[in-house]
């Protein structure tokens, strides 16, 4: 049996005609990974397909030697290693940008989660975001990186400016903008029973809190709960791309997780 559960789907929605979201989900491994693409013509897609190709490659070799550690040796162990990941998405994407005239400019969000014992560990950047359901009650895990999310907490702007289009979407992190980037890690517990969301903003600007609250408590197979949230996004709008991964604990882990781990990620990127 898997030890984890993880549904990943992605939706063009109602306005667009490609699909710049790029996702990736490992069950038996508690391995996930969400990219919202940015750019002209194709290059959003290419940006995101290569930022979970490498993200996928990195980790696939880097995870299996954190498996003999424990407490704060883990906790570091992965928070270099999901950085290290992002940074070469970050490094290939750029280099990609440079020879490729008609990939100037492309960039991605980010959002790796990656379930171990009973942590989480999510690594993001941009507006794509992370949630936790757990008893009936929805936490956001992640804070977007958005120019105007950030001058409404240093108080440089009125929290009424959240509804001015003219604001939305400016990130301020993302993988494919400058040289240097800065991956930000959290480690959380995982109970139970817990649900974690992964989306990209076309759920989270079509769909409110409490809506995706209210979705995940039916109690219905997880990929059922993914498709009604896919499902109602696109009828609030479907502005843009839909991208929604859930993933929960549904046994303890299996013996040889990280032989399975680089033998099958390994795999995923080579074909």
């Amino acid at each position: 049996m898997a030890a984890y559960e993880i549904v990943c789907l992605t939706d063009v929605g109602r306005v667009r005609t490609g699909n710049e979201d790029a996702v990736f989900g490992e069950p038996e491994l508690g391995f996930a990974i969400l990219a919202d693409g940015m750019g002209g013509y194709a290059a959003g897609e290419v940006a995101s397909r290569l930022a979970v190709d490498e993200v996928c490659s990195e980790l696939g070799s880097a995870l299996p030697l954190l498996l003999h550690k424990t407490g704060v040796d883990l906790s570091r162990g992965m928070d270099e290693d999901l950085r290290f990941a992002a940074s070469r998405a970050n490094e290939s994407i750029l280099k990609l940008a440079d020879r490729e005239s008609d990939y100037e400019g492309m960039g991605s969000t980010l959002v790796i989660a990656v379930m171990l014992a009973e942590q989480i560990y999510i690594g993001h950047l941009g507006d794509s975001r992370a949630y936790r359901y757990a008893g009936g009650q929805i936490e956001q895990l992640t804070r977007d990186h958005c120019w105007l999310d950030e001058q409404v907490a240093a108080g440089s702007l009125a929290a009424d400016a959240l509804t001015n289009p003219r604001y939305k979407n400016i990130v301020t992190r993302a993988l494919g903008i400058e040289d240097e980037i800065d991956l930000e890690v959290h480690e959380h517990s995982v109970d139970r029973g817990d649900i974690f969301l992964i989306c990209s903003d076309g759920l989270t600007d079509m769909v409110t809190d409490a809506q995706i609250a209210a979705t995940l408590e039916v109690d219905e197979a997880l990929k059922d709960r993914a498709q009604r949230l896919v499902d109602l996004a696109n009828a609030n709008g479907g502005k843009d791309n839909i991208s929604v991964i859930l993933m929960r604990a549904v046994s303890e882990e299996p013996a040889g997780w990280a032989a399975r781990l680089l033998k099958r990620l390994q795999g995923t990127v080579d074909g």
